[in-house]
């Protein structure tokens, strides 16, 4: 029996030893580049200082503008933010928001279209990420409250806040595409978080309805194919004829437009008629605010006539050895509104300044205009 375990020892002895397995490498981390530091901004530490546009962002956005049937083209815009640059890629519309009883169930087919959508560029590998909204305007008159809380919740859910992209139809058809971006100030927000648009919120915060945007500069990118596509339409080439004239020796592929130099004053009675309507409808609001202050002035000055009269009862009591009467809560036998928002007031003083910038703008170049056709026709 003791044989046994000797062979098996003799076997176990015969056999090469196992070998350790060897410990794994320590993984190693290669630092980032300097150059790619800022590229990725994890933590979004880089603010946003310049907003690129991509050819086809701005097309689309045109097109949108124009084949909507009124001025409330809106949709939302793609992209991503690289080193204090957004770069927005891509964009698409948004149905119009009905109204009324609806309101609810037009919310939710709006957020169901835009997730879809979402849902549908991420499978075709392009970019889904929103960075923002853009909204079309005419006159340059974008001041509204559906503009400044979609803005806001932007500002507090995307990654960099999000900007806002206004687009001027009216510049548009008169050649000249616009494009704006903005953002809401910090003091502004600060004030909407607190819904708090009293007078002394606005004193403390300075704020007006110039502040209450911030603008960020707009460039555009095109790519090279795009590039020497439009080099190609504007430059002009020899015509082939020997005897052409001089005017037709050299032409190009987009014709001359003479639109500049039309005299008329296009536009000018539209803006005005939308200067005064901006003015009647901020009056109509300084004075429902007037309003609402003489009744609140009305309401304190009760209380305090209320107050007063119990401190004379009070102190009477008191010289005839009686006992006071208690103090009763004023706010519960007077009804004291507060002080209402003047949040209204500040954006329609906003779209009257800038439906006077337009008006502006247009009066100008027609002016110049009527001086060129006086000394050209030596009147």
């Amino acid at each position: 029996m003791a044989a046994a375990p000797s062979m098996a020892a003799a076997l176990a002895a015969s056999l090469p030893a196992p070998q350790a397995a060897p410990a794994p490498a320590a993984p190693t981390y290669e630092a980032i580049p300097a150059s790619m530091a800022k590229v990725i901004d994890i933590e979004a530490e880089i603010p946003v200082t310049t907003v690129q546009l991509d050819g086809i962002v701005i097309t689309k956005i045109i097109k949108h503008s124009r084949e909507a049937p009124s001025a409330t083209a809106h949709g939302l815009l793609l992209g991503l933010d690289l080193d204090g640059t957004l770069e927005v890629s891509n964009s698409f519309p948004l149905p119009l928001h009905g109204g009324g009883d609806d309101d609810d169930k037009s919310t939710k087919s709006v957020a169901r279209y835009q997730a879809q959508m979402l849902r549908s560029l991420k499978e075709v590998q392009s970019d889904d990420s929103v960075v923002g909204f853009y909204q079309a305007s005419t006159m340059g008159a974008f001041f509204s409250q559906a503009l400044i809380d979609t803005q806001a919740i932007h500002q507090d859910k995307l990654r960099h806040g999000g900007i806002v992209v206004v687009h001027d139809i009216t510049q548009t058809a008169r050649g000249n595409a616009a494009f704006r971006a903005f953002r809401l100030t910090k003091s502004f927000l600060d004030a909407f978080k607190k819904s708090n648009f009293s007078t002394p919120s606005l004193i403390d915060h300075q704020l007006t309805f110039s502040t209450i945007l911030e603008e960020i500069p707009v460039e555009i990118r095109t790519n090279a194919l795009l590039s020497s596509f439009l080099n190609t339409l504007t430059t002009p080439t020899p015509s082939p004829l020997p005897d052409a004239s001089p005017a037709e020796a050299s032409t190009s592929s987009l014709p001359p437009s003479f639109s500049n130099l039309n005299l008329g004053a296009i536009g000018v009675v539209r803006n005005l008629e939308q200067v005064n309507d901006a003015l009647d409808s901020y009056r109509t609001e300084e004075g429902n605010l007037a309003y609402l202050q003489r009744q609140i002035a009305r309401e304190k000055s009760r209380a305090d006539a209320y107050v007063a009269k119990r401190k004379e009862e009070n102190a009477s009591r008191v010289a005839q050895g009686l006992a006071p009467l208690p103090e009763e809560d004023v706010s519960r036998l007077f009804k004291i509104p507060p002080e209402p928002s003047r949040l209204e007031s500040m954006l329609l003083l906003g779209q009257v300044d800038a439906y006077g910038k337009s008006l502006a703008g247009i009066t100008s170049a027609g002016l110049v205009k009527m001086y060129a056709a006086k000394a050209n026709s030596d009147i």
